[in-house]
């Protein structure tokens, strides 16, 4: 089937996924699978409408980008909530639900409290930030985000993500599935997804923050008192490749002081070195999953290195060597569909043990090492931008093979990415989103203004 006819088919389901509240379109649905219980796939996600989004402002279909920014801004609690089992503060909701009473619409937000696992989503907010930053790039309107609510809105957000904490590092302390992973992984504390993130925020922020607001200027202090040394740390203590892994083996513990070059006193036996020794090219390298005190999480994650990559939190060697990972890894983490959530899956008893038994998270399968489409669009964006776009171009043609046939299916199991998901839904929103999206980006690079950044000198 040509790529033309793919692309036609890919756009009259992503129109078919728009929802409208009082008569104006304000997001899409997550899926519209027919043969399975929507459950909570009939919401509009944050996370999840953010490829839906770059691709209508690129379109010049702004006005929906503008309606989901004003209406899930309304939706963020602006006053302290002594109940503690209320949301908190600038948090912004999961997804929301158009409901009717009385012949009246209105839009329910869950903050978590309805989700699985009961989580508030800490990524809502920065990629809410990221797609507010993307429709003043795209419009040249600056006016929306000058505004004094949606200026709030910004600074609720930080101040939820820098507020005072036992932690005494620049990483954003979160809880296990608090992120698009969002059942347990192992990825509590500070998972590398949400660190790039929270970088990026902070510097979207930081071109989004009126400096004449009296408001603003602690909060602007304030970020760019924490970016440069969250910038530090992930690039220095995050990173792995062939020399950092040779430092690590021959760490010394128990060390103390300011000195101390193991200062998460990692023990050396922790690592799999010997997988590592295998798997890791010369040529290639990474950001860790997670770290914490005696923790090294050494599986590749791939929304936190393609957006690390993107934003420039990685530098240009470091950004070169994650895309050869990729390319001399292509059978691992790409396969048959683009891409791997994360790589290696957790496999025998450490599934079981890590992930508490979910049967969801089987080896190879959904977050544990399954492959979500959706990630085409940050691949083919981190590749453009590194002038690599024979990457994207053979992801995307990968892609096509398969995406219309199995009727865009939210993600697929096995080590090589080759079977529909078990559970997955057809019909995804933002599979069908960041295909299209990354056929954009691969037909005009200029549209990577929308999502990349320039290089941050603090």
């Amino acid at each position: 089937m040509s790529s033309k006819v793919i692309e036609e088919k890919a756009w009259e389901a992503l129109e078919e996924s728009v929802i409208y509240y009082h008569g104006q379109p304000v997001g899409t649905i997550a899926a519209r699978d027919p043969d399975i219980d929507a459950l909570n796939y009939d919401q509009c996600f944050i996370r999840d409408f953010v490829s839906s989004a770059l691709l209508f402002l690129i379109k010049g279909k702004s006005s929906i980008v503008r309606n989901f920014l004003e209406a899930t801004l309304k939706l963020q609690p602006k006053t302290t909530q002594l109940d503690c089992i209320k949301p908190s503060r600038g948090l912004m909701p999961a997804s929301f639900k158009i409901q009717s009473f009385n012949q009246q619409e209105y839009l329910r937000p869950d903050f978590g409290d309805h989700a699985i696992g009961r989580v508030a989503p800490a990524d809502a907010g920065l990629w809410w930030i990221l797609l507010l930053r993307a429709y003043t790039t795209s419009t040249g309107d600056k006016t929306l985000a000058q505004r004094e609510d949606f200026q709030e809105g910004i600074r609720l957000i930080l101040q939820l993500c820098l507020v005072t904490r036992f932690d005494m590092y620049p990483m954003l302390l979160v809880p296990d599935g608090a992120s698009m992973i969002d059942r347990r992984m192992g990825m509590y504390g500070h998972p590398l997804d949400i660190q790039s993130l929270f970088y990026a925020a902070m510097v979207a922020s930081l071109e989004l923050l009126e400096p004449t607001y009296q408001k603003n200027q602690f909060m602007i202090q304030a970020v760019q008192n924490r970016v440069g040394p969250l910038l530090r740390q992930l690039r220095e203590n995050y990173w792995l490749d062939s020399d950092r892994l040779n430092v690590i083996y021959r760490y010394r513990v128990e060390e103390y002081g300011e000195e101390a070059l193991n200062q998460f006193n990692i023990y050396s036996d922790s690592i799999p070195f010997y997988w590592l020794a295998k798997w890791m090219p010369e040529a290639g390298g990474y950001l860790a999953g997670n770290l914490g005190p005696s923790q090294l999480d050494c599986r590749f994650f791939s929304l936190g290195n393609l957006m690390a990559v993107i934003s420039s939190l990685t530098n240009e060697e470091q950004s070169h060597k994650i895309l050869n990972l990729i390319e001399l890894r292509w059978s691992d983490l790409i396969g048959h569909m683009p891409m791997k959530l994360c790589y290696p899956a957790l496999e025998n008893g450490d599934w079981r043990t890590v992930t508490g038994a979910d049967p969801k998270n089987r080896a190879w399968s959904y977050h544990n090492g399954g492959n979500w489409p959706v990630l085409l669009w940050m691949l083919t964006a981190a590749s453009k931008k590194m002038g690599r776009g024979e990457l994207a171009h053979h992801a995307i043609a990968i892609a096509e093979r398969r995406l219309l046939l199995d009727q865009w299916p939210e993600y697929y199991d096995g080590p090589d990415g080759r079977l529909i998901g078990k559970e997955s839904r057809k019909f995804q929103t933002w599979t069908i989103a960041g295909y299209l999206l990354a056929k954009e980006l691969v037909a005009n690079p200029d549209h990577l203004d929308l999502v990349a950044f320039d290089p941050y000198l603090w």
